[in-house]
């Protein structure tokens, strides 16, 4: 028998991301299980995971949080009592890097990306200091890692200098929620939060690697062009007060000079509206993917990109960065694809992140030729189609039954 140990603890509020990917993990896990294995879910008492029914998975609460130094020792013993209840061996899976980093047992690893660290003017220096020291303490206490994109896994292995052979890319999935919408509930998410007929969308955060300061010159740009009429830009997700600087450029873009033949003229054109939305319940969000006339992703810097996924998964044309994991997601990437794609070409248009006239043009492009729109959606469902959380699943799993024969 082996016992194979899931540290859910971070699936609450706090780790949004994280949680979807465990909560996601774990359910899909239980029917690939073999008769001689056992899923055993750590998870906070408050925040319980629903299982498929198995008697091959249970859930054990256990009240100690991710940052706790009680974990230290609370979380080794709890792996010691499981082993004694007689398995031939057990695994232990952490989802982040807040983890005991002696476990006593062999451990598998995710990690997500190095924003703080690639960004790091961004973040305080104690913050910087604590990501890195966790990280190489977390790396040091697990046997493999698991990377959520090969951008993730080159760049723990640039950084750390980890060996490529204990680190492999096991991409995310799309939850199943996202997929293309029907018409009335299309229409009941225009009316609930007042678009416009026609909108561009972008969801997530306003942290500065997103790129919203540049999104919202973009936009100014675009609104020269008559394609751009009658159609909003909507922005939605969690906002961190610490960046207001989208915000700002949106509220002072009509009163910034444009230049006309060399000289400097006020504004002339009305800016479409902006839509700031903030955050938006889960079971809304395949709606207003799907309600979207394109989705805007200019994102410098993703471990994943899941938003672009989703977008995708719902049937709607996606515009994104060609930086960063972002390529992996919706394309082809050749030889360093950790299994095999949709269509060579790309399911998104793709730009640089850091030029805002190729930005706005890519959304004028879009906006104005239908045709390319419904090119874009049919690739982007195909290129989705390729992402599973069976997949996902089936990879860990085979991580687990490889750490479970080898010898310490």
């Amino acid at each position: 028998m082996t016992e194979i140990v899931l540290d859910a603890r971070t699936a609450t509020p706090h780790f949004p991301g994280i949680g979807r990917y465990v909560s996601n993990l774990a359910r899909t896990l239980v029917p690939l299980l073999a008769a001689d294995e056992r899923l055993t879910i750590l998870c906070d008492p408050a925040y319980p995971i629903a299982l498929p029914p198995s008697e091959s998975a249970r859930i054990i609460p256990l009240a100690v949080a991710p940052f706790s130094l009680r974990q230290q020792w609370i979380l080794p013993r709890v792996l010691r009592d499981l082993r004694r209840g007689a398995p031939s061996s057990l695994v232990y899976h952490s989802p982040y890097i807040a983890m005991p980093y002696l476990p006593g047992a062999p451990t598998l690893l995710t990690v997500y990306d190095l924003i703080p660290l690639r960004y790091p003017a961004y973040s305080t220096a104690r913050a910087r200091l604590f990501v890195r020291g966790m990280t190489r303490l977390a790396l040091h206490a697990a046997r493999y890692v698991a990377a959520i994109s090969e951008f993730t896994r080159q760049d723990f292995i640039a950084e750390f200098g980890l060996p490529p052979e204990r680190i492999t890319a096991i991409p995310l999935a799309a939850d199943p929620a996202f997929k293309p919408q029907p018409t009335e509930k299309i229409a009941e998410i225009h009316a609930r939060y007042g678009l416009s007929e026609r909108f561009i969308l972008y969801l997530g955060s306003n942290k500065p690697h997103k790129n919203l300061v540049r999104l919202v010159e973009a936009w100014r740009m675009a609104n020269r062009k008559s394609q751009i009429a009658e159609c909003a830009l909507v922005v939605a997700g969690a906002w961190d007060a610490h960046y207001p600087e989208a915000r700002q450029a949106a509220e002072t873009a009509l009163r910034r000079p444009v230049a006309t033949n060399g000289c400097l003229q006020p504004s002339t054109f009305n800016l479409q509206p902006i839509l700031w939305l903030g955050p938006v319940p889960e079971a809304d969000l395949p709606a207003l993917y799907a309600a979207a006339t394109v989705f805007v992703f200019p994102s410098l810097y993703e471990g994943f990109g899941l938003p672009v996924l989703e977008a995708m998964a719902c049937g709607t044309p996606v515009i994104c960065s060609d930086a960063s994991s972002l390529p992996e997601v919706t394309s082809s990437p050749g030889p360093l694809s950790p299994w095999e794609r949709g269509s060579a070409a790309s399911a998104a248009l793709l730009v640089d992140p850091n030029d805002t006239d190729a930005l706005a043009a890519a959304m004028v492009r879009v906006l104005a030729d239908e045709a390319l729109r419904r090119e874009l959606a049919q690739r982007g469902l195909a290129q989705a189609a390729c992402f599973s959380w069976e997949r996902t699943a089936a990879a860990t799993l085979e991580r687990y039954r490889q750490l479970a024969v080898e010898k310490p």
